[in-house]
C-alpha cells in the first residue's frame, strides 16, 4: 500500500491567492493557515470570498496566482490524493435523486476510499448507524424526497463516518434545526478530541465561538484578521455597568461623572444618577477601571466582547459582493 505524506503542523496553507471572475476580484492576495488538530473558523460577510477560497483549497477551482497546500500536498496537482484524506460538506449538498439516503452515503464512502479504514467499534458501518440515529435520518427514503435539512444530514453522516484527516465544512448546518445543530457541534468536538483538523465556515457566530480554536476573518477577498478569540478581542470593546457611591449633579444636561465623560477610550456613555454604562476600548480598560475605583465603585460588571461584537463592529457592512460565480456542478456530498 502506498504510504501517505505525513500531515504537517499546518494542515492547510494558502499564500497570496488571487482569483477573478471577469471584472470581479473574488480573492485579492488571500492567506490562510489551518493548524493541525484544531478547529479553525472561517468567517466573512456575504460575498467576502469564503466559498471561492474553499473551492480553490479543494482543487475545484484554480487560482490565478498564489499557492495552496493541503495535508502537505499541492491543492491542484495532488487533488485526487488529497481528496482521499479529507471530507467535505458544502452548504447545499446535491444528491443523486433516485438513490436512497443510505445508498448515497455508500457511494460517497466508496468515492472517498473510506469504507474499510476504521476498526473495532469505530468501524465505518457501526459509526454510520450511530450517526443516522443521532441525526434522526431515515436512510431508506429516496433523496428526491428529502428536505434541504435531510440532504445536509446525508452529507454530514457520510463525512463524519469517514476516517479523514481533514474535515472541511462550508455552512454545514444550513437547513438544520437547533437540535441537529447541537448534534453537529458535539461531533466537531469529538473530531478535535481525536486529533482531527477542521476548517469550519459558518454564518452562526455563536457556533464558531463555541467550537473554534482559531478564527480567520475574510473581507473583500483578503484575510483581515486571524488568531485565537482572545487574541482578536483586543480589536473591540467591553461593556461596563457600574454603580458609584454618588453621582454628581448634572450640568447643562451632562455630567462629568467623576472624570468619565470625555475620557479617551470611552464610548456611548450613559448616566443615571449613580449608575453608569459605557463601552470601552480594550487597551483603555485598565486605566478606566482605575478612574472608577477612585470614584468609589459599589457594583461593577464587565461584559467581554463576543465574536459577534467583533465581527459586526469591524466587518458588518460587507463591502462588495465578490463571491458570486457560476456554481460548481455538485455531486460533492461529503467529498
Amino acid at each position: 500500500m502506498t504510504s501517505q505524506p505525513a500531515t504537517p503542523a499546518i494542515t492547510v496553507e494558502a499564500k497570496g491567492l488571487v482569483k477573478t471572475f471577469g471584472s470581479t476580484r473574488a480573492l485579492d492576495g488571500f492567506d490562510l493557515d489551518v493548524p493541525a488538530g484544531q478547529v479553525t473558523g472561517f468567517l466573512g460577510p456575504n460575498g467576502a470570498g469564503k466559498s471561492t477560497a474553499i473551492r480553490i483549497l479543494l482543487g475545484l477551482l484554480r487560482a490565478d496566482s498564489g499557492t495552496a497546500r493541503v495535508l502537505g500536498q499541492d491543492a491542484w496537482s495532488d487533488q485526487v490524493a488529497i481528496h482521499r484524506r479529507l471530507a467535505y460538506v458544502p452548504g447545499d449538498a446535491s444528491l443523486w435523486p433516485n438513490l436512497t439516503g443510505g445508498e448515497a452515503i455508500d457511494v460517497l464512502a466508496r468515492l472517498g476510499g473510506q469504507e474499510h479504514r476504521r476498526e473495532g467499534k469505530r468501524a465505518n458501518s457501526v459509526r454510520r448507524e450511530e450517526l443516522l440515529e443521532r441525526f434522526e435520518l431515515d436512510p431508506t427514503k429516496k433523496a428526491r424526497t428529502y428536505s434541504k435539512g435531510n440532504r445536509q444530514k446525508v452529507a454530514l453522516v457520510a463525512a463524519l463516518a469517514s476516517d479523514a484527516e481533514l474535515f472541511v465544512f462550508d455552512e454545514p448546518t444550513s437547513g438544520l434545526d437547533p437540535l441537529m445543530e447541537a448534534v453537529f457541534q458535539a461531533e466537531v468536538r469529538s473530531l478535535r478530541d481525536e486529533g482531527k483538523t477542521v476548517l469550519l465556515s459558518s454564518h452562526i457566530l455563536a457556533e464558531v465561538e463555541k467550537l473554534c480554536d482559531t478564527v480567520t476573518i475574510i473581507r473583500a477577498g483578503k484575510a483581515v484578521e486571524s488568531g485565537t478569540l482572545d487574541e482578536l478581542r483586543h480589536l473591540t470593546r467591553s461593556t461596563v455597568n457600574a454603580t458609584l457611591d454618588a453621582g454628581p449633579p448634572a450640568t447643562a444636561g451632562r455630567s462629568e461623572m467623576h472624570g468619565l465623560d470625555g475620557l479617551e477610550g470611552i464610548h456611548d456613555l450613559a448616566i443615571d444618577q449613580g449608575r453608569v454604562r459605557f463601552d470601552v476600548d480594550h487597551h483603555h480598560l485598565t486605566r478606566v477601571l482605575g478612574v472608577l475605583a477612585d470614584a468609589g465603585v459599589q457594583n461593577l460588571t464587565i461584559a467581554p466582547p463576543s465574536l459577534e461584537d467583533l465581527f459586526l463592529r469591524h466587518y458588518g457592512d460587507g463591502g462588495e459582493d465578490r463571491d458570486r460565480q457560476p456554481e460548481q456542478g455538485q455531486r460533492e456530498g461529503s467529498r
